[in-house]
């Protein structure tokens, strides 16, 4: 009766409800979830760091988190019979329950719901520049307005019952990717290399090259960051012995990887290529004409964001209703179902009208949270779980990228901390 009632619970949670994924839901949430409107500042990123460090850092960024999306997906049954449907069972399993789960699910939460909030900011931020270049001479309309028509619209999608209900959203999403990021580094090609084009130091100073660069690291490291959902988009896949969902999920994450390199690379060198240091932490604003393009760019942007949250809210949602349903006894309806995620949905809204300066504040969160969840907490728990041989192809590999990924961890935040006490005189709350 236990066993009925445990299974009853996981059929009505949206990571495990719905089991018919297959390789390409795998490809377009991977895509969704990964090429972020943050591509449209790695031009800028580059700036920051240069040619030579900039472009290796990307280049690395994409291989390492390659090379350990693709631990996580040989981990999701490394145990027999046993399928780790979330990033926080598999920390368990290595660290223990306890430890497993409070170093986990803070961090997922921090990427999750952080991203969530930004993505509130950008399409409501988007859609005002598309209000603002086809209707200059209408009213002036304040951005807190924007961010809430974004979210009527994600009060209605978060009600769709698990990852797979979502999958058109998420089809869009992605096809508005690549459609805006070809826009980005297409127009940045045709308007070609300015007269005064220079590729030397962004800033006047030792120390804003210094911190300059610091914070460049994380804007270029954290591009391919999607880790905090493979297990989770896994786990809405068919299993069996024959054919073991790490097929198809290796399938479709390798094909949203190439997708993902063939967004973020042409974007970040020919938009620097294009205009060097002085390029605009959007490129759009630096392309500003023709101006019907921007304006259609910022509603792809726009349409690519609102499958992004879904994406990233999914996991929340069904932490937030396995928490009401198994500690707090809560009967599984759609009632619960309605009330937990309007109010995720108005909170994050909320803090995005409250707090306009979030998006600094996640360069922050994303070196303590997106540099452990995709860089080194998987390479720690395949050490931990698959134990091999000391000082081999495999070892040697892990440690490196732990050892990458921690100096992430501790130099990436430090830009950022900066930008948010230089800027801080500027911030006005509710603007």
């Amino acid at each position: 009766m236990e066993s009925t009632k445990s299974d009853d619970i996981s059929n009505w949670l949206p990571i495990t409800a719905n089991r018919k994924g297959n390789w390409w839901f795998a490809a377009i949430h991977n895509v969704t979830g990964m090429v972020g409107a943050g591509i449209l500042g790695l031009p800028y990123g580059l700036s920051q760091l240069g040619w030579g460090p900039g472009v290796t850092l990307l280049f690395l960024s994409w291989a390492i988190t390659l090379y350990t999306l693709w631990q996580m997906i040989e981990m999701h049954e490394i145990v027999p019979g046993k399928r780790f449907d979330r990033y926080h069972e598999l920390g368990q399993y290595a660290f223990g329950e306890k430890l497993g789960l409070y170093l986990i699910v803070p961090q997922q939460l921090m990427v999750q719901v952080g991203c969530d909030i930004v993505f509130m900011l950008t399409g409501g931020s988007s859609l005002m520049k598309f209000y603002n270049i086809v209707y200059p001479s209408g009213p002036p309309v304040k951005l807190p307005y924007f961010i809430m028509m974004y979210a009527s619209v994600q009060f209605f999608l978060s009600n769709l019952p698990d990852f797979n209900s979502i999958a058109g959203v998420s089809l869009a999403a992605a096809v508005m990717s690549l459609t805006y990021s070809a826009i980005a580094w297409i127009a940045s090609l045709i308007k070609g290399v300015q007269p005064d084009i220079s590729y030397g130091n962004r800033y006047n100073t030792d120390a804003g090259q210094i911190f300059g660069f610091l914070s460049g690291l994380g804007t270029v490291a954290f591009a391919f960051s999607g880790h905090n959902i493979v297990l989770e988009i896994q786990a809405t896949m068919p299993s069996t012995t024959e054919k073991p969902s790490k097929i198809d999920m290796w399938k479709g994450s390798l094909i949203a990887y190439i997708v993902v390199a063939l967004c973020d690379f042409p974007v970040a060198i020919f938009g620097y290529l294009v205009f060097g240091r002085h390029v605009n932490d959007n490129v759009m604003i630096s392309l500003e004409k023709p101006g019907w393009l921007i304006a259609a760019a910022n509603i792809f942007v726009v349409i690519h964001v609102i499958g992004s949250y879904q994406v990233f809210a999914m996991p929340v949602f069904d932490m937030l209703e396995s928490f009401l349903v198994l500690k707090m006894k809560c009967k599984p309806s759609s009632a619960l179902r309605l009330m937990t995620r309007t109010t995720y949905v108005g909170i994050t809204m909320f803090i995005a009208i409250a707090f306009p300066f979030f998006g600094s504040l996640l360069g922050v969160l994303g070196g303590v949270a997106f540099a452990p969840t995709s860089f080194y907490i998987p390479c720690i728990i395949w050490l931990i779980i698959c134990k091999p041989k000391r000082y081999s192809l495999s070892w040697f590999l892990n440690w490196t990228f732990i050892i990458f990924g921690v100096m992430l961890t501790i130099l990436a935040p430090i830009g950022a901390i900066r930008d948010i006490i230089v800027q801080c005189h500027t911030y006005k709350f509710f603007a």
